[in-house]
Parts: C-alpha cells; structure tokens; sequence
C-alpha cells in the first residue's frame, strides 16, 4: 500500500504511517503560527529560484500571486499572530484562529505542506517547483527567525510603553520619599523617583539586549538546503533582501540547525520576566495593610468569593506566575539543544512551542502592564513617615562624625551605641538631646540634628546614581532623553525599510 499522495516526501516508503503516530507528529497544530512567516519566505525564494532560471517571469508572477492569495488567509488576523501589536483577548483569538485553520486542513503535515497544499489549490501544479533547492529545514529555521524578530519588535514597543509609565510615575513623584530596604529590613531614605528609576535601568538592560539580540540573529538561512547548501546556484542575497535580513547565514550546517536565536530570545525573556516579577512582588508587599505604601487600582483587581473585604492584587500575582513560564520555556530550549549533533534533528520541532508560548506570555503581560503601573497611587505621607522611623538616619549620623574627624570604623560603633541607646527609650535619633549625645563623644555639635535631618540625609548620597535630589532630577532627565530615543531609534527611515 502507498502513502497517501499529499505526503511531500513518500516516494520512498511503502507502508503508510500509524495513525495514531501521524497525529502525533504533527507539527500544523502549533506551527499554523508562522504562516505569514512562511509565505514571505517562499516568497523570497520563488524569487531566488526564478532569477537561477527555475520559474519563468511569468511563472514567477503567478507563484507570487498565488502565494498572496495564500497569505490573505493570514493578513486578516496577522497583528495576532506575529504579536506584533497585543491586544486583551490576544490568547483567545489565536486559539480560536488556529483551531479552525487547523480543523480545514486534517492532512497538513506542517505548515510547509499547509502551504504547499493551499498554493496548489491556486496555481495548480506549478506550485511543485516551488520546492525546487529547498529543503523544510531551511524553511523552519527561516521562519522562527522571522517570527523572533517579529516577537522582538513587538516587546520592545511593549518595554517602550513601559518605560514610559514608570517615567511618568517618577516625575509625578516629585521629591516624595520612601525607606529602601536591605534584607528587607529598613536600610536609608530614598526619592520615590529613585526606586522606580531602578526598574528604569533593568528595563534599559533588557531593552539593549533585545536590540543586540535582534542585530545577531538577521542572517537569512536560505539556500542552505537541507543540510549540505542548495543545489543549485543561488543567489542567496535575493532572499536575504527580500526579507530584510542582513546578509545569508554562513555555514548551512550551522544555518539549519542553529537556534541560538530562540534560546537568546527566551533568555532575554526569562530576565526580564525577573525583573518584571521584582517589581510585582514590591507591589504586592507595599500593597498590604502591613505596609499600606499604595492602593492597587480597582480595575486591575479583584474581590474575594468568600471575605466581602478584599482586594486581591490579582495582576501582579499573576505577572509572577507567568514570569516564570518565561524561565520555563528557557530553559525548555537549552536541554533540548544542548545534545544534538548536527545539522537538523527533529527534536528542534519541540523548540517552536516555547518560543511561541515566551511570546505569547511576554506580549500579555506588556498589554496590561504600562496602563496598571501609570494607575497606581502611592501614599506619599505613609511612605514618608516610614522613611523618619527606624533609625534610617544611622548611615548620615556616622557620616557626620567622618566630618568631624572620626574615623569611620569608630564612627560607625559611637552611631551604634547611640541607636542602641534611642532604641532603649523608644526615641528616633532626632529626638535626642545634645547632653544625651555628648555622653558618647565631643564631636556632636549643634549642627547635628540638621544633618540627620530626613533631606540632609536624602542629599547626603551626592555621587552619580545616589538619591541626592539634585542626581535624580539628572537621572530622571536622563531616562526621559534615552526613552526618546528609543522610540525615535525605532521609527528611523532605516528601521521603517527594516520593518515593512
């Protein structure tokens, strides 16, 4: 018995595949994704094919609109499928897309034969030439670079939005105060401005990694063949152009088993999900009545089923979760490529579903992220009371005896001593007397309670990167600036040819 007739490479085989294996095999289920990716792709192709004299101009011409026809089954719905613009009901739309997509076509393999399938139900038997010096391996490994860069574009816009928001909450800050912590323990008085341009400067990280992400991983696969190179002589910077990619890859060995690319992205991924989740986990801590630092909004939370007075931090309970599926699918891709030999193996089909779930999960979160970090409302007068108890002031009382000459070891134990002492009467430093003071050295001046005072001890931290008023008034210029030109970096004449 032989195999089915649309199987693209039964010549060879007699018996037909189990069933039950066939299914399981499949890779159309979850790899429907990349239509649009695969019809720019053969697309180039077609284009590199014609100009090595396989198709005619006239032949090409049809190829191309055929393939067109194909990819309108795509355009309708691509600003889900490429990620490239999240919106709420993002997941919903493409479960529901993929199913009935897959559902129409029970005999696609992948989606190389979906779209073989569907270009010889437009063109007929000339879409069989398509094929002519390709092989599916080029196919997947040209594709999944489409479709991260595709996820890249669409994170940095996200992390744009962002940045922004958290921009927007440090100059709405203004000079309001908060305790920072080690050990989460109360450590010294910062801006509120300054906490958040922490997570500004993770952002920046991640941001530029993507972007040196993206440059590393634009080399186009095609004309690699299957394993050896095409054979055919190609022109492969036909492809390379037309698909935007910076040069053809090197090593066709390379090229065709190569996901780099994937494992970069979701690593990249898996740190910015850490430092997404830092922040969603000081949120649900600054939340609580035990700190009571902010008020969640409403519309991003939710109530209990059972105790009528809650307000559950749903959001950024959830944003921890899903940032680790962000490690997961990570790590996912590092075992399973950390044993293959090469070039191609089949194991690389397991590689597609993380990548697609990193996206996926990336792109949720940066849909509601910006808008509930631009709604959050702090209690500047709780942060600022927590900010004057707690002895925040020990770091600017030793420093203040360093001005006087103490050395700062001994410093650091008179400052010891004397908190030990305001501890044993329950008093703040501030509220000490000169004479309880002068009992643990001569240096303490009239002078002292000013320096302790919450704004000296703010303005004390005068370096580049402290807390000092003055430095983070820069910074935040700053980060105001860099934000500009990130988006400006993004809409340049040679990002918009890069992009179309």
């Amino acid at each position: 018995m032989s195999n089915e007739p649309t199987k693209m490479w039964s010549g060879r085989f007699r018996e037909p595949l189990d069933r039950t294996f066939e299914q399981w095999q499949r890779s159309f289920p979850f790899d429907w994704r990349l239509l649009p990716q695969e019809v720019a792709a053969s697309s180039a192709h077609a284009r590199m094919i014609a100009a090595a004299g396989v198709l005619t101009p006239t032949e090409l011409e049809t190829t191309l609109r055929g393939l067109a026809a194909v990819g309108t089954r795509a355009e309708a719905w691509s600003h889900r499928i490429s990620v490239s613009s999240p919106e709420p009901d993002y997941i919903t739309s493409t479960q529901q897309i993929g199913a009935a997509l897959v559902a129409s076509s029970p005999q696609a393999e992948d989606i190389h034969h979906f779209v073989e399938l569907e270009l010889t139900r437009e063109i007929g038997t000339l879409a069989l030439k398509l094929h002519t010096g390709r092989s599916r391996n080029e196919q997947i490994a040209t594709d999944m670079r489409l479709f991260v860069r595709d996820s890249i574009d669409a994170t940095l816009y996200g992390l744009e939005q962002w940045l922004s928001a958290l921009i927007f909450l440090a100059e709405e800050a203004g000079r309001a105060v908060m305790p920072s912590y080690t050990h989460l323990q109360r450590a010294e008085p910062v801006l509120v401005a300054h906490w958040l341009l922490a997570y500004v400067s993770m952002m920046e990280r991640d941001y530029s990694r993507l972007v040196d992400a993206r440059v590393r991983m634009n080399l186009c696969p095609l004309g690699s063949g299957a394993v050896a190179g095409a054979t055919l002589a190609l022109d492969r910077t036909i492809a390379a152009r037309a698909l935007n990619f910076d040069a053809p890859t090197p090593n066709s060995m390379d090229a065709t088993s190569d996901r780099d690319f994937a494992v970069e992205f979701t690593q990249v991924l898996s740190t910015l999900g850490l430092h997404i989740s830092r922040f969603a986990e000081e949120l649900t801590l600054y939340s609580t009545a035990e700190f009571g630092f902010l008020d969640l909004p409403e519309r991003f939370s939710t109530g209990s089923s059972a105790m009528p007075q809650k307000k559950n931090p749903d959001l950024t309970e959830l944003i921890r979760g899903k940032c680790g599926r962000l490690a997961g699918a990570a790590a996912t891709l590092g075992i399973i490529v950390k044993g293959l030999p090469l070039a191609y193996n089949k194991d690389l089909q397991e590689g597609q579903e993380p990548v697609f779930d990193a996206a996926d999960t990336i792109a949720g979160i940066l849909s509601v992220l910006p808008a509930f970090t631009v709604s959050l409302k702090f209690r500047f007068d709780v942060m600022d009371r927590a900010a004057q108890s707690g002895y925040l002031n020990a770091m600017a009382a030793a420093t203040y005896l360093t001005h006087k000459g103490v050395p700062f070891r001994k410093a650091h134990e008179i400052i010891g001593n004397v908190v030990r002492f305001a501890l044993e009467r329950r008093v703040e430093l501030d509220a000490l007397s000169p004479q309880d003071l002068q009992q643990f050295g001569s240096e303490f001046g009239p002078d002292f309670h000013e320096a302790i005072s919450l704004q000296a001890t703010i303005d004390c931290h005068d370096v580049v990167g402290g807390t000092a008023t003055t430095r983070v008034q820069q910074a935040l210029a700053t980060a105001q600036e860099r934000a500009k030109q990130h988006t400006a970096a993004r809409h340049s004449p040679a990002a918009e040819v890069a992009n179309a």
